[in-house]
């Protein structure tokens, strides 16, 4: 994960996880609604896999 994309985990959470499907966007998108913080854990934890 490079600087830009965990910079873009912090601003919005969905966005960075674009490419990583559509269930992870949506899981992405359910959790950043109920709180900004276990969306920015969950585009980081989805973005750190290889």
């Amino acid at each position: 994960m490079g600087c830009g994309r965990a910079i873009l985990c912090v601003i919005f959470p969905p966005l960075a996880v674009l490419d990583r499907g559509c269930g992870a966007v949506v899981l992405t998108f359910i959790l950043t609604c109920i709180g900004w913080l276990p969306g920015v854990i969950a585009a980081i934890v989805f973005n750190s896999k290889d």
